[in-house]
């Protein structure tokens, strides 16, 4: 910034030598010998010099020049980036709200007018129509410049932004696109000092007269201060004028409203913990970018405004105080600050003073208590630091055994190498002729070309090749993974970016050859890369950048390209842990074990191992030799099932193509991978195990029928019984799969009898769960069938419970073996034991439906089952139900008719008199249940429940009287509650 004496000074009146000598109003503006050699064409172009030329004809050459070359921004491309601040409008409305589009649809409606130019400050008034019903809004415009930048302006919107309004920019493009028709004036103290004295006094008293009730208070003042001899204005030479530009001493930049720039930073963060704030905040980080690119020194300016916002942020101390870490979205917005400052530092156009005093601000920003620390920096303990790899009804002498970069390249807190990464491949960037005003904001972004650029000095070095080398070098480095879950999160969104950088970088024939070069020496680097023979149990996985290599070597160099990618396939930490196709933590679901606390990002390194032996696997087809080998790493270094069933089901897919024949290597490492996933999760059930298992025998009947016999042979390693038997042995026998199959009669036979003995096996082993699918099964084979139904008899003398027995018992009336329901049905009853209160007991249907077959099949299965319902029921409703049910029509209706009898039994004869006797006993005792512990809230239900029990004893020949006794009976045993028995009086007498 300029002292103030010479702020005062600048744009003095000159004296007579002054002139001459070619400084006047703009003495010092510095080289304007340089500025003469612009050519004439520019001069032209940026401004109509010969239009002007009589006007400048009392100025000396040289400040007509500086008045000419110093004068407005010649691009429009600067006025829109002074505009835009990096707005992306939605879809549709293209660029509507920028105010760049808005300020050139108000020029291009003819709404600027009064322009005037003096010297260097522009003025005009810009009229915009209102909303409607509105009046037309006058604007009134100033702007000052310097040296082809706009340095400040002036707008009567009051808009106060990071972004010039969209009236100073009508006003700034009408300057640029209708230069001949601004109306063109020296600096005003040029015009002041071709007047005399009378001039002067005439041009102040017209000036203040027409203005004053604004100035004529600073007017009495500066005549104050000009007629007292020893004021300081009189010890100053000359006086300022605002319309003659800057002096060489002063800094050349754009217009920046540093008070808006804090104001605005300031509010969004305190509103950091929504998403708009975070997004604006990284708006204007990449404004500040927008003006590195542009070699803008306003760039560094707004980067020193926004982190002394951020250094006063009142969460940064709270946080300290509590001892909390800050949120991921304020980690990522300082990652972000961090960054540009290494882009700053860097930058090889800055001045070693401004760099100076760069590192001098960050040196104390960093001594302040609320500064974040940067994470990585961490130490780790001696163990996990050692070799993970044992090498010799020999290897270890090979070079270094410790690792040498606790902190890695990427993943650390400033990104070193992302921002040289992204610095060489800026310098290859090929840009049109003609630059779009927003390349990025159409409908597809386009994409992005690079082209070798030597590097001065070194004419066979090529910046794009440095930059491949810089991103590879950092990615094949061997490091420990940063403690703590954001670091760690930075480590793999680092990676992401890079390599996305370079998946936009088309490879021709030398970048191949530098891939190549890169990838062998990342084989054969030691210690130093992570793609070495030896690891350590904290290193950083390769797969991400294994897989960037793989597809990228594929073409050229197939051999490297597996060589590295299978090397790759490791992952250090979990090869001490777990054998070779052993599962961890929970097998199916990838989360970190508590055997690894702090790999918060395990289960995504785990994703991305997967897909790297994914790739390997599809590109591998048709290969044997590759296709095994990536079986071996596969087994060797995969734990998660759940990451193995994947990469079954993508081999599977990849070798069945539709339009073409299957290929049968892969097929079968499919189905290795799938058979190892069974083994692994047999012991731990889950719901995708049926998805497992469905896929299995899927993935088997596409081998054939071999295979298929093969897995139910072997199904006690891989399955369950109730797997094999209801998903094995139904889906490899449904008529879907015989016919993908079509085999011959004696091969489906074969095939069939595989099914049963594995269904027998099953049900031998757990009948509870398998006994029905291996009657259904079985069906069409008698000596199996009657097989599977002893082995229910066996299993109901061992413990079958009530529920398998009534099931398999109802499959078999179903079938039309009645008498085999009805023993199943007894053997059911035997273990069934229903309370008096139970009388919504889950069996309840199955032992009605027991009754009516008994019914159905005659007086002598009737008589046999009644004992075992008096035995095993003791719920009073539920036994007169049966009662009434079996006195409607007479025995033997059901399908085994020569039994039938001439007419209903009666409830007081045999053998339903016994059911009777138990089902009035039934009553009277859960009467006195009940009314142990009645409550009136329940009288009138106790009421309904005797109103059913006389029901039953009427079926009595005595009933009457025996209910009249009970009745009786509680009366007297109750007569405490007064209220109940004048209901039970009021209701039966």
């Amino acid at each position: 910034m300029d002292p103030p004496a010479a702020k005062r000074s600048r744009g003095c009146p000159a004296g007579p030598e002054e002139r001459d000598a070619g400084v006047a109003t703009v003495r010092g503006r510095g080289r304007p010998e340089a500025l003469l050699d612009l050519s004439a064409k520019r001069v032209a172009e940026s401004w109509a010099f010969e239009q002007v030329e009589e006007r400048f004809s009392r100025v000396p050459e040289p400040v007509q020049k500086r008045i000419v070359f110093w004068s407005f921004p010649r691009s429009e491309r600067e006025i829109c980036m002074y505009s835009s601040l990096g707005y992306q409008p939605p879809e549709g409305e293209h660029d509507a709200r920028v105010p760049f589009t808005r300020g050139l649809h108000l020029l291009q409606s003819g709404a600027v007018d009064r322009v005037l130019q003096v010297g260097f400050h522009l003025s005009g008034n810009i009229r915009e129509l209102g909303s409607p019903g509105e009046p037309e809004r006058l604007y009134h415009v100033s702007i000052s410049f310097d040296r082809c930048k706009i340095t400040s302006v002036s707008c009567g919107c009051d808009n106060r932004d990071l972004f010039y309004c969209a009236h100073v920019v009508a006003l700034s493009l009408y300057r640029i696109r209708h230069a001949r028709q601004v109306e063109l004036r020296l600096p005003i103290s040029e015009t002041l000092s071709q007047m005399n004295r009378d001039q002067l006094q005439k041009f102040v008293q017209y000036l203040i007269s027409a203005h004053h009730t604004e100035v004529l208070p600073t007017a009495q003042r500066l005549a104050d201060e000009i007629l007292l001899l020893g004021s300081e204005i009189n010890l100053v030479h000359g006086a300022p004028d605002p319309t003659a530009g800057a002096g060489i001493e002063d800094a050349n930049c754009w217009h920046l409203d540093e008070e808006q720039i804090q104001e605005q930073v300031k509010q969004l963060l305190s509103n950091g913990g929504y998403y708009g704030a975070s997004q604006q905040l990284r708006s204007m980080f990449c404004k500040v970018r927008e003006m590195l690119r542009m070699r803008d020194s306003n760039g560094a300016r707004m980067l020193i405004l926004m982190t002394e916002q951020f250094l006063q942020d009142p969460r940064l101390a709270l946080w300290r105080q509590q001892g909390a870490g800050m949120t991921d979205k304020c980690r990522q917005l300082w990652d972000e600050l961090g960054a540009l400052w290494v882009c700053v530092v860097l930058s090889p156009h800055c001045k070693p003073e401004e760099r100076t005093s760069w590192l001098q601000l960050l040196g104390k920003w960093d001594k302040l208590d609320v500064c974040p620390l940067e994470e990585g920096n961490y130490s780790f303990d001696g163990p996990s630091l050692q070799p993970t790899s044992a090498l010799s009804p020999e290897l270890l002498q090979k070079g270094s055994t410790c690792i040498t970069n606790m902190e890695g390249w990427v993943g650390h807190p400033l990104d070193p190498i992302g921002c040289l990464c992204r610095a060489l491949l800026e310098a290859c960037r090929l840009e049109e002729e003609t630059l779009a005003l927003y390349p990025d904001s159409g409908p597809e972004k386009r994409k992005v070309a690079y082209q070798h650029v030597p590097v001065p000095g070194n004419p066979g070095e090529s910046y794009l090749v440095m930059a491949l080398e810089v991103a590879l070098l950092g990615l094949g480095q061997q490091r420990a993974l940063p403690e703590g879950l954001y670091a760690q999160d930075k480590v793999v969104r680092n990676e992401e970016q890079l390599l996305a950088l370079l998946e936009e970088v088309e490879l021709d024939e030398r970048l191949v050859q530098v891939l190549r070069k890169q990838a062998g020496q990342l084989l054969e680097g030691g210690p130093f890369s992570g793609f070495g023979e030896v690891l350590f149990r904290e290193s950083v996985p390769m797969h991400t950048c294994a897989r960037y290599l793989f597809t990228a070597l594929l073409p050229h160099d197939p051999d490297l390209a597996y060589r590295l990618s299978l090397r790759a396939m490791r992952l250090p930490v979990l090869e001490t842990a777990f054998p070779a196709g052993e599962a961890h933590g929970n097998p199916l679901d990838s989360i970190v074990s508590n055997r690894f606390p702090r790999w918060f990002i395990l289960g995504h390194l785990e994703t991305r191992q997967c897909e790297l032996a994914s790739a390997m696997l599809t590109a591998a087809k048709g290969d044997p030799k590759w296709l095994h080998a990536v079986l071996g790493s596969i087994q060797q270094n995969i734990h998660s099932p759940a990451l193995l069933f994947k990469l079954a089901q993508d081999a599977c897919k990849t070798a069945t193509p539709a339009s073409a024949p299957p290929d049968a290597t892969l097929l079968g490492i499919a189905l290795e991978l799938g058979l190892q996933v069974m083994r692994m999760t047999l012991n731990t059930m889950t719901w995708r195990r049926r998805e497992m298992v469905r896929w299995l025998v899927s993935c088997a009947t596409e081998i054939g029928p071999q295979a298929l016999m093969n897995i139910m042979q072997n199904w006690y390693s891989l399955f369950t019984p109730v797997e094999a038997a209801t998903i094995v042995a139904v889906t490899g026998t449904t008529h879907a799969t015989l016919l993908r199959l079509q085999l011959d009669a004696p091969r489906r036979e074969e095939l069939w009898a595989c099914a049963r003995t594995l269904a027998l096996q099953c049900a031998m082993k757990d009948p509870q769960n398998c006994a029905l699918p291996a009657l259904t099964l079985c069906e069409k084979n008698h000596a199996a069938f009657e097989a599977a139904y002893q082995i229910v008899l066996d299993a109901a003398a061992g413990g079958l419970g009530h529920a398998h027995l009534f099931t398999v018992a109802r499959y078999m009336e179903h079938r039309g073996l009645p008498l085999r329901a009805y023993k199943l049905a007894t053997l059911a009853l035997a273990q069934l034991s229903i309370a008096f209160n139970q009388d919504s007991h889950p069996a309840v249907n199955d032992v009605l439906w027991a009754c009516s077959l008994s019914h159905s099949l005659g007086r002598h299965e009737l008589s046999a089952i009644v004992p075992l319902i008096i035995r095993s029921i003791h719920c009073a409703p539920m036994l007169s139900d049966i009662l009434r049910r079996w006195t409607l029509s007479a025995p033997g209706l059901g399908p085994l008719g020569a039994r039938r009898a001439a007419k209903p039994l009666g409830a007081d004869r045999a053998p339903l008199c016994q059911l009777l006797d138990a089902a009035v006993a039934a009553y009277i005792t859960t009467s006195h249940s009940r009314l142990t512990h009645i409550s009136p809230r329940h009288y009138g239900d106790f009421i309904e429940f005797l109103g059913k029990a006389r029901e039953t004893f009427l079926l009595a020949p005595d009933g009457h009287l025996q209910f009249a006794q009970f009745l009786e009976n509680l009366k007297q045993t109750y007569k405490g509650k007064k209220k109940l028995m004048l209901l039970v009086r009021e209701r039966f007498g």
